[in-house]
Parts: structure tokens; sequence; C-alpha cells
């Protein structure tokens, strides 16, 4: 065994031994994530990197080339708006991984939002969607907010439906795509194909060839650096207690999939802000607490995968953080202090925090390390697919 690969093993042991990580099925017995056989399910369509499982697919809304063809075009064409002004892909840029680089992002209409743009990366295993709505637990659900949401208002589709419906109508390519993507509709231009369609090409959208890949799951012992090495043992040690929010093999324990026997919701308070003392968050900010009312989901919000984390900053659901480095320093002192401002507050001392949010002393090499390790999780072939891009821009239209 070479140096590599005790390394590697070292850092993982554990995490392999609770089937938390798929690995291939002849190295982990008994690990329902471990397929690693390239097995198929119902209504999934296309490839998967090697030691992923396949993703849970509605029963209802089955994959096809033709529905990814659908929702591919409608996801960077602006006329899916009230307005006409701004498409899925106004907030979601494929060479971010579908993040947008901002902080929060602008409607069609002007509206500020009041979160931060998530990536669509590995969005098929998520086993819930947005930063904290339980209730969105598939795509189909999730892209009906912002289609319809009017508060506030993103793309706008509320009170435009027909507008929109006769722009496509008129399209000379949509006839044809709804069409076959539908082939037994008798009138396939419908909202309903659309969402269907949108949710067909974003579950679409795998991610799994980053170096993190090539050296955990594709025998490449050379495609992780010695700091990347090291920054990935500090990132599965419980030192720094990473993998307890960003675990398994999306780096996010709010993650399903076609074999799973159960399905984890998990939300955190990780000490953001404290406005009052007493563990507040911004108004109408407030994350899971503003879904359930529960005191105690003050300030919890769901761990996003921390694949391609390195091109989708700002982080946190607010975008108040602007880099890695930041975010590492956030995380070392267990919480974050604002000292004055309307949102002034010691957030290291709230009472709702999560319990693996505690702090931590570190080096400044190691904290290199552990950012060198993050940085490693970009998947540049994922961020280059030429299939995930304007399919009309492409062609020259």
């Amino acid at each position: 065994m070479t140096r590599r690969q005790k390394a590697h093993r070292s850092s993982l042991a554990w995490l392999v031994g609770a089937c938390l990580i798929p690995m291939p099925a002849s190295s982990v017995a008994g690990c329902d994530e471990a397929e690693g056989d390239g097995a198929q399910h119902e209504g999934w369509y296309g490839e998967l990197p090697p030691g992923f499982p396949t993703p849970t697919v509605p029963a209802d809304n089955p994959m096809t080339a033709e529905k990814i063809a659908l929702g591919r075009h409608l996801f960077f064409d602006e006329q899916l708006s009230g307005n006409g002004t701004q498409s899925c892909s106004s907030c979601h840029e494929p060479r971010l991984a579908f993040a947008d680089g901002i902080a929060v992002p602008q409607g069609s209409t002007g509206q500020t939002l009041a979160r931060n743009s998530m990536a669509l990366v590995n969005t098929a295993y998520n086993s819930a969607y947005t930063w904290a709505n339980p209730a969105l637990d598939t795509l189909e659900r999730q892209i009906a907010v912002p289609l319809f949401g009017e508060f506030p208002v993103e793309l706008g589709v509320t009170g435009n439906e027909e507008r929109i419906l006769d722009r496509l109508r008129a399209d000379e390519l949509y006839p044809e795509l709804f069409a076959a993507a539908f082939p037994d509709a008798v009138d396939p231009i419908t909202l309903d194909a659309a969402i269907d369609g949108l949710a067909s090409f974003v579950r679409s959208m795998v991610s799994g060839n980053s170096p993190y890949d090539r050296f955990t799951y594709q025998g490449d012992e050379d495609a992780l650096s010695e700091s990347e090495l090291r920054g990935m043992d500090l990132f599965f040690s419980e030192l720094i207690e990473c993998h307890h929010c960003h675990g398994g093999f999306n780096f996010s324990f709010s993650t399903t999939h076609a074999n799973s026997s159960l399905v984890e919701l998990t939300f955190h308070n990780t000490g953001l802000y404290n406005v009052d003392g007493e563990g507040a968050y911004p108004t109408n900010n407030a994350g899971l607490y503003d879904i359930t009312g529960d005191p105690n989901d003050m300030g919890r919000f769901r761990a996003p995968t921390l694949r391609n984390i390195e091109v989708t900053a700002p982080y946190m659901h607010d975008g108040s953080i602007l880099t890695l480095e930041e975010v590492v320093r956030f995380y070392e002192t267990g919480g974050r202090v604002i000292e004055e401002g309307q949102y002034a507050g010691d957030g290291r001392s709230n009472p709702y925090k999560s319990a693996f949010v505690s702090g931590f002393v570190i080096t400044d090499q190691e904290r290199d390390d552990l950012v060198a390790f993050l940085r490693a999780l970009t998947d540049t072939t994922f961020l280059e697919n030429p299939a995930y891009t304007n399919p009309r821009a492409n062609s020259g239209e």
C-alpha cells in the first residue's frame, strides 16, 4: 500500500465503516450507498460517475433524452419569465456550478431576494431543496417556486401564464421539443410540462470528476497533492468536524438516492448571527424557523454540497462571507461576531448553534491545506460540459 493510499484510508476509515461514503461494493459490504456497479434504476437516464449511487426519480416524471433537451432550452430562455427579461440561468450560471457569484440576486421585476442562489450540483441526490424548506422535497416542487412565487417575484409567471405559453407556441423550436418530450399529450405545451422538462435537465447535472473523485473512486493516486491530502485528513478529523454536516459522497447529509433506506433532512445553525443576544437571526431570514415557528429551528439552514465550492462564492445563505479562507476562519472561531450595525451580535454564543460549531485551533499551514482540499472538490469537466450550456448560443441562434 502506498503512502497516499494509507493517508486516504486513514482519513476515511470510520466513514466507510459507517456506510456514509460509497465505495466499490467489494470494499464495503452491506452499505446501501455502495453501488459502484453502474446499476440503473427505473426513471433515471444517463451515465453516473464511478462510485455514485443511482438517484431517485419521481415515478410520474421519468427522465428521457427528449425531456432533458426540452428542459435545457427552457433553462436558458428568457421567454419563460413574465416580462421576458430573465431565465433560470440568470441566477444559475454553468461556469459557476450554476450559482451566480453575487450575495443575493434580483428577480425579473427588480425585487431583491433574501437568500443566495444555490449551486445546482448533484441536485438529483437532494432530500430537500432551497436553503430551509423541508416541504420542497422534489425538483418539480422546487422549480415552481421561482416560476410562480410572488413574495418576492423571481421569474414572475403568475398572472402571465397565457402570455408565456403563447411565446412558446410561437417559437420555431418549442412545438417540436414539447411534442418529442411528451408524445402522448394532446396539447403538450403546458407549464406543467415545462416544469417536468426543467426538472429532468437539472436532475441530469451530475458532478463527480474532481481530483478528490479521481483519487477516491478512480484509483488515481496522484490526483491529490500533499497539501490536499493533509487537508482531507483535517476535513474528516474530529478536530475540524466538517464531515458531521458535509458528509457522504455528496458532502451533504441532506441526501437520498434509489437505494436509501431512510431520508435524512438536516438543518444547522452555525452561529452566523445573534442579533438580540438570545439567538435571533435577521427578520424574515431565520431559516427553518420561518417555516415551523419553532424557536429551536431559529437560524437552521440546510448544509449544501461542497462539490465545486471553489467557484460558488460568496458563501452562506445570505452570501455574507466572501472567500473560503474566511469560511474556515469563521468555523475556527465557532461563529461570527458582528461589532456594529443592525445585525450586531456574538454568534459564538447563539443558544441554538450546532454543537459541531464549537471552534478549533489550527496553524496557518493547516488552514491552507484545508482550503486546498476544498478546492480539490472542483470538477472542471462539469463546469465546462457543453451539455449544460445554452443550446441556442451553441448553435449560433
